[in-house]
């Protein structure tokens, strides 16, 4: 998906401009609008008229019949926007989406259509559209109100085919050059700019794993210190079990369970820590996901893997000497 914006002079000749940029075979759909999905709407209060008390904070975006077409929204209940019909264009009619329907208190999307408002221009519905993110999704959808508003339109938004874009952009640069000369060429691809809204979450998890890398690599090379140290200290004891008898894979363990010990006991303690911090910065988004515990399961066990391993290499190298040289100054 494609916008570009052109201010208030889309509002004179949208419907050329559209016709215009769709004579390129890989350009699918255009439609023009106020704003578009990521870039915050207008907002008013809104009752229905035959209720005045129950007013809803409502969102306004105001749109042309080939929106919902063109990003794909579908319709639940009545009907989308017509040029045929001349009352759609001046603001009398509406589309609602789920959030405002079920913020009236209405289950039925069909019951919606009719429905009266004041506020604003004070239009009828003629229908119920699906939820669709038109904010950030650190944002719950809340209720929506598209109506069409020629005068406020600002963005043109093209769906394109993937396939040769460079070539569709040649094309498009060309016609708005052509149809709007004094105006600079602003455009940007709608997925690139919702990916812009998660860039500090993208940083921050950059950030964390490179140090978690760094903090593994160090404590690697902690526990290699204590395994070494601690396998040095106990060299005459290896050296008696081994002459009484005690197996390799005996002597590794006997090394290695302390280790063990503390790798689970400094589970314990971060688990609720890192539970604490995690639910604290998921409040930040209005969908989330819900910390099972196997994902701290998954992350204890990863981090007992690795330090069994670290220490595994100098239990081994330990277990494997040769028992006389541990005890021939005895």
């Amino acid at each position: 998906m494609l916008a570009l914006r052109g201010r208030s002079e889309l509002a004179e000749k949208f419907e050329t401009y559209k016709s215009e940029f769709l004579q390129h075979p890989n350009i699918l759909s255009a439609t023009v609008s106020h704003s578009v999905p990521g870039r915050g709407v207008s907002n008013n209060l809104m009752a229905e008229r035959e209720n005045l008390d129950n007013r809803v904070q409502m969102n306004l975006l105001f749109v042309d019949d080939d929106f919902l077409k063109t990003y794909n929204i579908p319709l639940l209940a009545g009907r989308d926007f017509s040029k045929e019909i001349t009352t759609d264009a001046n603001g009398k009619v509406a589309l609602l989406n789920e959030a405002a329907m079920k913020a009236f208190g209405w289950n039925d999307p069909s019951t919606v259509v009719g429905k009266q408002f004041d506020g604003f221009t004070g239009p009828e519905a003629i229908g119920v559209v699906k939820d669709f993110h038109f904010k950030s999704l650190h944002e719950s959808v809340g209720p929506l109100m598209l109506l069409v508003r020629p005068r406020s339109f600002q963005y043109l938004s093209l769906r394109l085919k993937t396939e040769n874009t460079a070539e569709v952009m040649a094309f498009v640069q060309q016609k708005w050059s052509a149809l709007l000369p004094d105006k600079p060429f602003e455009y940007f691809f709608l997925d690139e700019d919702y990916d812009k809204q998660y860039q500090a979450e993208q940083r921050l998890g950059t950030v964390f794993s490179r140090f978690s890398i760094l903090a593994i690599f160090i404590a690697c090379f902690g526990l290699l210190g204590l395994a070494s140290y601690a396998a040095e200290q106990r060299t005459k004891e290896i050296g008696i079990r081994k002459v009484l008898g005690a197996s390799v894979s005996g002597i590794i363990g006997l090394l290695s369970k302390d280790f063990v010990k503390l790798v689970l006991i400094a589970n314990i303690l971060a688990w609720p820590i890192a539970w604490f911090a995690m639910n604290r910065w998921l409040e930040n988004f209005a969908y989330r996901v819900d910390l099972g515990w196997w994902i701290f399961a998954l992350a204890g066990g990863g981090a007992l893997l690795i330090a069994v391993l670290t220490v595994s290499t100098q239990a081994i190298k330990a277990a494997l000497a040769n028992p006389v040289e541990a005890l021939r100054y005895e």
